[in-house]
């Protein structure tokens, strides 16, 4: 039986910021979500959250972690005391306690994993996550003997010259067995510089305390501060690309792209300098996206072309071409072998396969059917100042330049507008539209000069 605690009730003083630490954004999720994601794989019991600053926000951004415990620690005195506001919770627990920082979000699932099978092989009371870091200041040092049995944590502010000579250092995440420390958790005092309540005081006390090091010692890593966070973008990156890389897609400049580790990717795709896939975005297999492209939340199907675009809780399916200066957004449906170009904006739009959406066109809650050639300055008016309405475009229908549509509008199957037209009628199937005014020619006229 395994348990987590989250200790998420700081308030995070260095971020200067409103926002409680960690719910600061890291790569399309919070700190707090990437810590909860890093020990999903565990099979957890139970997930508790400790909350003390702004609980109220920290709970209402957890609503969708049903699992999740609150916990409040009405002052913060230390992470003794956060794992003392436990114990009426765990009362007859018997299994095993993880324990986790809010603001440490780059763990690795298999490092906690690792850690919770060497803490359960030897039957440890406590063992601690470990790491020799390059520059150890501000993290309290573990000292072990040659078997990795610790023998003192000694915190930064309270080490000594020598002692600060240790580049061994606590990462802050542990894992107990309940009982033992449920047993001594009541002894810890506040006998330091801060005048809190040290969890690592426990290993004093304990029998069976061990020290497992981290691989990569930045998983360890908090955040305390923007430029922490701004580091901590930096590591999730080099990660996320060296993933793909190493799964067959191409970054031609991965210095000048940024890519959500919550985005996938298929085989044989190329990202192109300067593009930005955020959210939950899938490219598909063979496409290509960007040079200078943000996409949010979309899907681009495989062997897609977007070029300097913008597309956010969208879909373009295979094969279609998107840009330059396109902008899809607002739940709007490509379909397969379209063209949508420069400076084109469709939104909450349905587009059927092979249309043509070729340059400076706005659709906006329209449903295009299928081989749709959409004339150049072709607009869609679906707001009449109070309620979005919906224009229809049938199958093979061709709309002449600097067209509008003044939705609620339904063009049939086979329809030609003609260039200029204000359509505010229904049309029917193959029939040709003109609505526009008679062109009328005035001869030998100019404009009259104005007496002196």
């Amino acid at each position: 039986m395994v348990a987590v605690a989250i200790l998420a009730a700081g308030k995070g003083t260095r971020m200067k910021s409103s926002l409680p630490k960690v719910l600061h954004n890291l790569g399309g999720r919070s700190l707090i979500e990437r810590v909860i994601a890093s020990c999903e794989p565990l099979q957890l019991e139970r997930v508790f959250v400790i909350v003390g600053y702004r609980a109220e926000a920290v709970q209402n951004h957890l609503q969708t972690y049903p699992q999740a415990e609150f916990v409040e620690q009405r002052e913060q005195l230390g992470t003794g005391h956060a794992i003392q506001q436990l114990l009426p919770h765990l009362e007859n627990y018997q299994g095993d306690l993880l324990v986790l920082n809010g603001d440490a979000p780059l763990l690795r699932p298999e490092t906690l994993a690792n850690l919770l099978k060497l803490h359960q092989e030897h039957q440890n009371q406590a063992t601690l996550l470990t790491a020799h870091l390059p520059e150890p200041k501000g993290y309290g040092r573990v000292f072990c003997d040659g078997q990795n049995w610790v023998t003192q944590i000694v915190e930064d502010r309270d080490c000594n010259t020598a002692q600060r000579q240790n580049h061994r250092v606590n990462g802050g995440i542990y894992c107990f067995h309940w009982p033992s420390l449920a047993e001594v958790l009541p002894r810890l005092t506040p006998s330091n510089d801060q005048q809190e309540y040290y969890l690592t005081d426990v290993a004093h006390v304990l029998e069976r305390v061990m020290a497992v090091d981290a691989a990569d010692f930045q998983e360890i890593k908090g955040i305390n501060d923007r430029q922490q966070l701004a580091t901590a973008a930096a590591v999730l990156q080099n990660r996320t690309k060296e993933k793909w890389m190493a799964a067959g897609v191409t970054l031609i400049d991965p210095a000048s792209v940024t890519i959500d580790d919550t985005v996938e990717i298929g085989a044989d795709a190329i990202i192109e300098p300067q593009t930005h896939l955020r959210g939950k975005t899938v490219i598909g297999a063979g496409a290509r996206v960007g040079p200078g492209c943000l996409i949010e939340d979309s899907h681009i199907g495989a062997g897609a072309r977007v070029l300097y675009s913008v597309i956010s809780d969208s879909a373009v399916q295979a094969q279609s071409r998107v840009g330059p200066y396109s902008h899809i957004r607002g739940q709007a449906e490509i379909g397969e072998n379209c063209r949508i170009g420069n400076f084109v904006e469709i939104k909450k739009t349905q587009v059927g396969a092979g249309c043509n959406i070729a340059h400076l066109s706005y659709l906006g809650d329209a449903r295009l059917g299928e081989r749709v050639n959409v004339g150049a300055g072709t607009i869609t008016a679906n707001y009449d100042g109070q309620n979005k309405h919906l224009t229809q475009i049938g199958d093979g229908t061709k709309t002449g330049a600097n067209s509008v549509f003044v939705a609620p509008v339904n063009l049939g199957s086979g329809v030609t507008v003609a260039a200029g037209s204000v359509v505010t009628h229904n049309v029917p199937d193959g029939a040709l539209v003109i609505a526009r005014p008679r062109q009328r020619i005035i001869e030998n006229w100019s404009l009259k000069t104005p007496p002196a």
